[in-house]
């Protein structure tokens, strides 16, 4: 099998939130537990054997990462490219963008992880899940559970637990759907590509070409997951492994404790 892993770290216009931490040093470049954020992913797609290439796509000039894409090739022994975006494309709007370079050498699959999430990621576990379903899946969403409370603040995912088949998808609900969340990390099939391209030729068919501004703004999560919701195109993978975004500076210092209490590192913040 050949794999690869796209890891989305948006742009400088993204991480307001993370201010002021984020003036100085691009967001997915800043330290928690002593590596860049984005390093993490790296690694967790690095350790899994079929993974033959890692792409970074976002927003932020190229200058900004070329050591730290450097540093990485040369630590990892993997190839690694960053891909930059002319405009924030969405979660799949950046995928379909990049669609040649993520299908050049025909990966049988390829990990999607959005870089603001951390956590001990089971990438062998989910790739196993993944490839033992009886039916192709589009893609598989890696969930996690959440108390009732918190669900609302995350895509909530409703699925036939016998199966795993994703029955219901609401991205950020209103009310309570479910406690199941969605925790931005995924495992897509090349056919995805077939899906985004509908959207987006569609898009251009409705918009007038002067009114065209924005149409490549494709999301995975509304545009995607929640139409293909119940037509048995995609499943859910469950982990009951420590995850959670970071989206503040305060959260930096929880996944902080988290990473280094893994490591055998008991330190307190």
């Amino acid at each position: 099998m050949m794999l690869k892993a796209v890891i989305l770290i948006g742009g400088p216009q993204k991480g307001t939130r993370f201010r002021p931490l984020s003036l100085d040093v691009p967001k997915p470049l800043f330290p928690v537990a002593g590596l860049p954020m984005v390093q993490h992913h790296i690694e967790a797609c690095a350790a899994v054997p079929d993974i033959r290439e890692i792409l970074l796509l976002g927003y932020f000039p190229a200058q900004q990462l070329q050591q730290f894409v450097a540093d990485m090739i040369a630590a990892y022994k993997i190839r690694i490219r960053y891909l930059q975006e002319y405009q924030a494309l969405g979660t799949a709007g950046g995928i379909y963008h990049f669609r040649d370079q993520i299908s050049s050498g025909n990966p049988d699959a390829f990990f999607v992880l959005n870089g603001d999430v951390c956590g001990d990621f089971p990438l062998h576990e989910m790739l196993d899940f993944h490839t033992s379903l009886s039916m192709p899946s589009l893609i598989t969403i890696m969930g996690t559970e959440a108390t009732r409370q918190q669900s609302t603040m995350y895509g909530c995912i409703v699925e036939d637990r016998e199966t795993h088949q994703i029955l219901h998808y609401v991205e950020k609900p209103s009310t309570f759907v479910s406690n199941l969340i969605n925790c931005g990390v995924y495992i897509c099939s090349p056919d995805i590509f077939k899906r985004v391209g509908e959207i987006f030729n569609s898009r251009q068919d409705f918009y007038s070409c002067d009114d065209c501004e924005g149409t490549e703004t494709i999301q995975l999560e509304q545009d995607i997951l929640m139409p293909i919701a119940g037509t048995g195109q995609a499943y859910m993978y469950t982990t009951d492994r420590w995850w959670s975004q970071i989206k503040t500076a305060g959260s930096a210092i929880y996944a902080s404790h988290h990473y280094l209490y893994s490591l055998g590192n008991c330190y307190y913040f």
